[in-house]
């Protein structure tokens, strides 16, 4: 039942603020309430280990057609879930007394967002995980299109036919996994059961993977990200890049790596070349750029990069750190864009060029944003670090000839970061400022705790990562189970 209903939760806060529409007293709390009673539910979830029958909920659907209301709240999901309802309620409390156009339509798209992504972490069943899958684009679409920035049509656009593209060729892959299953069944656990030959497993690798790999989005299909990302209003920009892009892992974890694993194996090495060849690719672009935005659209390109890597290196180290980074990026993340929103809003401008000696007039927002950015940067005792070490070790440990390489490359990466995030701090906070010094960013209590609650979290879990660990281990084990090359290529 707890998984029924974080999926209502978001679905109802999203129609009700729709119905209050324009009245800016009420649809405001309306969110953070929404937002509020989600996260506490899913800690409820996270803190009921002894009752697993509270984390399962299945109903008559579609049985025409082999499909049911299948939800799950399995370890990788509940870390989703939590990082979904931990980002909602940081940005709902953010958002408190915004001034905005049309609120109850903006406060009402990103709620059914959250309820689809939601769906979309807890889905068991094919055919719901695709209609979920859809159900968290079509909010994003109208929130980019109506409150984005001059350009917001045609870049709108761009990023919903890539992602319908990829949406058309994932459900045709799932029609045809079903119509293989004995029982003509959408089930997740009836098509773990098939028994694809190698071809099978690579054609439809190919034709499932671009979903997945648009969504996050991997090199080369991340050319709608930067742009989508510097047209929508930067909450809706937060939402995309620290909890959308979390879908196209989940799609690798769950519904690609255990039903076509020799196929990942054997493609394994040109899907990591691509992603760790994007994380140098992105991270040079970024370290040209002078805009904050696309700054750190371009470092998210960076980080998810290796996310992917890892989740193709193949063994247990890779997929430790993989569960745990999702999490962890998802939090650093929007600590960046915070920041980003702050600065925007408070001078008016984006452009490092135009910034310059903040940190003489704005000392609390320069010390948040370069402990978030040595989180960003993975330096030791945040987060960031540990996630990314974990996954580093894995691809030390991949069984691919071209380890190496892999290593080295993903490597520079982080040198590129450290690159342009320190560049970055160095010429907006302690760089020559314009000849007409800029006015101090000053932070209101609510924005002061939700960026305490960020850098919080930050060094808790770069701290104590144990306990995150320990939640998706089970999950990690069983994962490298059902891809262990050694075992399976015994029975091939």
């Amino acid at each position: 039942m707890i998984a029924l209903l974080i999926l209502l939760i978001p679905l109802l806060g999203g129609l009700v603020s729709f119905m209050i529409g324009d009245h800016k007293k009420w649809v405001g709390p309306v969110f953070l309430l929404a937002a509020g009673l989600q996260f506490l539910l899913v800690l409820l979830a996270l803190t009921s280990w002894d009752q697993p029958e509270l984390h399962r909920f299945s109903a008559a659907w579609m049985s025409d057609v082999g499909s049911s209301f299948s939800l799950s709240l399995d370890p990788l999901g509940k870390v989703l879930c939590l990082l979904n309802a931990v980002v909602y309620f940081l940005l709902a409390l953010y958002l408190q007394g915004r001034s905005m156009q049309k609120p109850g339509a903006f406060y009402g798209w990103l709620l059914l967002a959250q309820a689809g992504m939601m769906g979309v972490f807890l889905a068991t069943d094919g055919l719901l995980f695709y209609f979920c899958w859809e159900l968290a684009l079509i909010p994003m679409y109208f929130l980019s299109s109506i409150w984005g920035g001059p350009r917001r049509i045609a870049v709108t656009f761009k990023f919903f036919i890539y992602t319908f593209l990829g949406s058309i060729l994932l459900l045709a892959g799932l029609i045809y996994l079903q119509s293989l299953t004995p029982e003509k069944s959408f089930a997740l656990d009836a098509i773990l059961k098939l028994n694809l030959t190698n071809t099978q497993q690579s054609w439809l690798l190919w034709l499932i993977l671009p979903a997945f790999a648009i969504k996050l989005p991997l090199f080369p299909f991340h050319t709608w990200q930067p742009d989508a990302y510097e047209e929508a209003p930067t909450p809706v920009t937060l939402v995309l890049s620290a909890v959308m892009v979390k879908m196209g892992i989940l799609g690798l974890l769950r519904w690609l790596l255990p039903i076509l694993p020799v196929a990942a194996y054997q493609w394994g090495d040109v899907i990591m070349g691509l992603a760790v060849g994007g994380i140098v690719y992105a991270s040079l672009i970024a370290w040209r750029q002078d805009d904050l935005k696309r700054l750190v659209a371009y470092s998210s390109i960076a980080h998810i990069g290796l996310m992917g890597a890892a989740a193709f290196a193949g063994n247990l180290g890779s997929l430790q750190g993989l569960c745990f980074q999702l999490f962890a990026h998802g939090i650093n993340i929007m600590g960046m864009w915070f920041l980003v929103d702050l600065i925007e809003r408070n001078l008016g401008t984006r452009k490092i060029a135009d910034l310059g000696g903040l940190a003489q007039r704005s000392p609390g927002l320069t010390l948040f944003m370069v402990i978030i950015a040595f989180a960003n940067i993975a330096l030791p005792l945040t987060n960031g670090f540990v996630g990314e070490f974990l996954m580093f070790t894995g691809l030390l440990a991949t069984k691919s000839n071209y380890y190496w390489v892999f290593t080295v490359v993903a490597g520079s990466g982080i040198i590129l970061s450290a690159v342009y995030m320190l560049g970055m701090i160095r010429s907006v906070f302690f760089g020559e400022g314009p000849s007409q010094p800029l006015p101090p960013v000053k932070l209101s209590v609510q924005e002061q705790l939700v960026l305490l609650i960020v850098v919080g979290l930050i060094f808790v879990f770069g701290l104590f990562p144990q306990p995150l660990l320990d939640v998706t281990a089970s999950y990690s084990d069983n994962l490298f189970k059902q891809i262990d090359i050694s075992y399976l290529f015994k029975n091939f």
